[in-house]
């Protein structure tokens, strides 16, 4: 199959690399497709082995209590590795067990890999499942050692023999090398070609068994950013859970960064992937709004984000996802500035306040202090957090262009919010007359991811590659 490998199968107490540690290895080397050296050993796991994994694998504590730990066969391992391909049924499975072991005994394992799952599904097409009960049944394939890593490594490399029969061995050899050089580091399940994915900016999504994404991302690369996913499932619990569900990857290109930006914070919120922890759907926004009146209490008033109003966003302060946290920003800001809760409505009571009795309240709550002078300081406080107003008369479209793949998108926005993205000039006049209307302009909902994304972008268009475009205020008729 390839001039030299190791064929390894690892049994462990779990599923996690990170937690779960290794309790059996097994390991072949091949070279020249002949079988050079065996080895196999127990391996005590630094703790119990859960029941379950016992009567799974029929490795029990008992087995263990003598074992050497991972450190004390650790060379033995690095020298059966050496110059060798690691195979393995599954190998990012066995590969993550070993990068986090070897790291715990201060040794970088570097080394490339091979799946026998994934070299399976190029050989087999036509089979559904490639994993190794399906395999062995498939092929008439018998052990009495199953789910022990010697007993695994023997099945593997009894299909490896009957495909080559099967097949030929130029086209295993073939197959073996092409799976090396483009896709070892691909979860085995994975139905997409890697090279079907483009290049260029966009929006990939991750699909399991079901209908709707398990997660939604974005890059200026997305082939690029799709492998190093894959890439990261052997050292992050959290990648490793992705891909192991994951069954096929869909992708939506984009003409740069800011459209890649706009399509993955709507889809987050539209579809709501189970694996994105931001860019979820805002329910419950809110905001400060700051009273004119110095002496009315309490001075400050929480809004609700479905209440926003972007020609009042000169008197909000503050764009915060709960009400908790709100209050929490608030109480820091008071005492931070010497700000009383009382007028600030977070307490209740009459006369001196608390943080007055302590020294923390320059006693505008028992006319030590002027009320105009108070709420001067609570504005000055408060001045970073404002809301800005919408700096145009009308709407307006940042044009993005790809030069190289000739795709050219404009996103038209107002005030703050995104209306649409449109790629051609007809397009670009209904979005216009659909987006911009009196009704429409005072039915947009507010985004902050939005809200924050434009800022940025706005602050120096040319120098991320947009280009700004005005209209004039829609007519108030």
């Amino acid at each position: 199959m390839l001039p030299c490998y190791l064929l390894l199968d690892l049994e462990t107490t779990g599923g996690n690399p990170v937690r779960d540690r290794i309790t059996e290895i097994a390991a072949v080397r091949m070279e020249g497709g002949q079988e050079v050296a065996r080895w196999s050993t127990l391996v005590h796991p630094g703790g119990r082995i859960p029941p379950f994994i016992q009567s799974l694998t029929g490795i029990s504590d008992a087995m263990v209590a003598e074992a050497p730990g991972f450190d004390e066969v650790a060379s033995t391992l690095l020298s059966l590795l050496e110059g060798a391909v690691l195979v393995a049924h599954n190998v990012r499975f066995d590969h993550g067990f070993l990068l986090h072991e070897f790291a715990r005994a201060d040794i970088t394992l570097k080394t490339r890999t091979l799946c026998t799952v994934r070299l399976s599904r190029l050989l087999y097409p036509q089979h559904r499942s490639h994993g190794l009960d399906a395999i062995m049944q498939r092929h008439g394939l018998q052990t009495q050692a199953r789910h022990r890593a010697m007993g695994d490594v023997d099945m593997v490399l009894a299909w490896l023999r009957l495909a080559g029969a099967e097949l030929g061995a130029d086209t295993l050899r073939q197959q073996a090398q092409a799976l090396l050089q483009g896709s070892a580091a691909l979860p085995p399940q994975l139905d997409t070609r890697i090279t079907d994915i483009p290049e260029g900016p966009g929006v990939y999504l991750f699909y399991g068994e079901g209908p709707l994404p398990l997660y939604i991302g974005k890059s200026v690369t997305i082939r690029s950013r799709v492998m190093s996913h894959f890439q990261a499932a052997s050292r992050q619990p959290r990648e490793m859970r992705m891909a192991q569900e994951i069954r096929r990857v869909e992708w939506r290109e984009t003409a740069g960064e800011l459209g890649a930006l706009l399509l993955e914070a709507r889809l987050v919120k539209d579809m709501q992937p189970v694996h994105n922890r931001q860019l979820r759907r805002e329910r419950a926004l809110c905001a400060w709004r700051l009273d004119d009146n110095p002496k009315v209490r309490p001075l400050t008033t929480l809004v609700s984000g479905a209440d926003f109003e972007p020609a009042q966003f000169g008197q909000l302060y503050g764009v915060y996802r709960s009400r908790r946290q709100a209050q929490d920003a608030l109480r820091e800001l008071a005492d931070a500035h010497g700000l009383c809760l009382q007028a600030l409505g977070l307490e209740s009571g009459q006369g001196r306040c608390f943080a007055h009795q302590v020294g923390r309240c320059k006693g505008v709550c028992c006319g030590e202090e002027k009320p105009e002078r108070h709420r001067l300081r609570l504005e000055l406080a408060l001045a970073e957090q404002k809301l800005r107003i919408w700096p145009y008369a009308g709407p307006i479209g940042l044009r993005e262009v790809d030069t190289a793949r000739g795709r050219t998108e404009v996103h038209l926005f107002d005030q703050w919010c995104h209306l649409a993205t449109v790629y051609d000039d007809n397009s670009l006049a209904e979005a216009l007359a659909a987006g911009t209307g009196k009704t429409s302009r005072n039915s947009l909902a507010f985004d902050l991811d939005t809200y924050r994304l434009l800022l940025k972008q706005l602050a120096a268009p040319a120098r991320a590659g947009l280009t700004l475009l005005t209209w004039p205020a829609p007519s108030s008729g």
